[in-house]
């Protein structure tokens, strides 16, 4: 049984050590909105929500995640017994919409308090199967091919199991060919797009099939299953669904429509926990491949991808990369790290397996609020 006594909301301000460019903008400092939960037993966890700054990948930023979380969420779940959090989905969902971001950061805290409440690692209390998972790495979109293909064959040599490559219109097939010639055909490669694309371009995407990859990620509107479905039936290469994922619904529309062949699983787009272990026995049971995603979260946010990455059906390669990878220092101890065999430890111990370091956080934090 858990039953909320408080949730101590903060925004950190966390810089990158590289700018990260996407189709739809760059970021160079992270804002992130983070969680610290306590129930009743005394029992204490740490969360995080993925929102960015700006509504560029979903409708959700951290100011209306801060906003729903103060004054619709939080007040639902304080001071309410669960018996289990899986049951916290339902109440959170019932007559509000959206903000899947700000419910997920609630949701899957409450997950780590059940783990931290049990002594269990959290990827046990989920129904993790593996001791580590594969790395993958996202790469921004290059000044140009040269550069791009320079950073492919650095995270090749690195050990990468996958390595994504952001792509947009005018960066693309080149971009992707210089990379693919500086690495071989056997090196895992991916494209990403998020929504860059419509209907219209899918010749030119088919100039992307003779270059081997694993797969293409969200090429067209991020709220679209249909003109994916017909994207599909003209590639060879598989498209990989992911701001079109939203829930199991969802899901069993794109398996229905064939608009893609694999997805990624982001828990904060989907709600958190239930709902991304709802979608992943659908896509285990149909053979769809799974795999994690990230929003450049901390390594707080990392600890809840790496217990999540740990179900059996999540056999392609995550974008759960190193803490170094992103910052200079980050706000957990041990930072996250890779292993030389391309893979990262799950942890074994109790709750989210990771330490934070709550004087880094008091020292990034530019506002608190206590609901309680």
């Amino acid at each position: 049984m858990i039953k909320l006594t408080s949730i101590t909301l903060r925004e950190i301000r966390l810089p990158l050590k590289e700018p990260f460019r996407i189709s739809s903008g760059v970021v160079s400092e992270r804002r992130i909105a983070l969680l610290e939960l306590r129930d009743a037993s005394g029992a204490t966890t740490w969360s995080e929500c993925v929102a960015g700054e700006t509504p560029n990948y979903s409708p959700e930023t951290i100011d209306t995640a801060w906003l729903a979380i103060t004054e619709w969420l939080a007040p639902r779940v304080i001071g309410r017994a669960f018996e289990s959090p899986g049951d916290v989905l339902p109440v959170l969902d019932e007559d509000i919409r959206g903000h899947m971001m700000a419910k997920a950061a609630i949701e899957m805290g409450i997950w780590g308090l059940e783990a931290t409440q049990l002594g269990m690692p959290l990827s046990r209390l989920l129904g993790g199967t593996r001791d580590e998972i594969d790395v993958g790495i996202s790469l921004g979109i290059q000044k140009s091919p040269d550069e791009l293909a320079r950073r492919v064959a650095s995270a090749i040599t690195a050990g990468y199991r996958k390595v994504k490559i952001k792509i947009m219109p005018g960066s693309d097939v080149e971009f992707v060919r210089a990379a693919r010639e500086a690495v071989g055909m056997a090196a895992p490669l991916m494209a990403d797009a998020n929504n860059a694309y419509t209907l219209e371009d899918a010749d030119h995407l088919t100039d992307l099939d003779e270059l081997g990859l694993m797969m293409i990620e969200q090429p067209l509107a991020w709220d679209d299953l249909v003109r994916h479905a017909e994207l599909q039936r003209r590639l060879q290469t598989p498209i990989c669904l992911d701001e079109s994922i939203t829930s199991l619904d969802r899901a069993r529309d794109m398996v229905a429509l064939r608009s893609g062949r694999i997805v990624n699983i982001k828990p904060g787009r989907v709600g958190g926990f239930a709902s991304s272990i709802a979608i992943h026995d659908f896509c285990e049971v149909n053979s769809i491949p799974v795999w994690c995603g990230g929003m450049l979260e901390s390594g707080i946010g990392r600890a809840y991808n790496v217990a999540l990455a740990s179900l059996s059906n999540f056999v392609k390669p995550g974008d759960v990369s190193p803490s170094s990878r992103y910052w200079e220092r980050d706000i957990v101890t041990p930072e996250w790290t890779m292993t030389n065999r391309g893979t990262m430890i799950v942890p074994d111990t109790a709750g989210i397996g990771v330490e934070v370091d709550r004087a880094r956080i008091e020292n990034l934090t530019v506002r608190e609020t206590t609901l309680s």
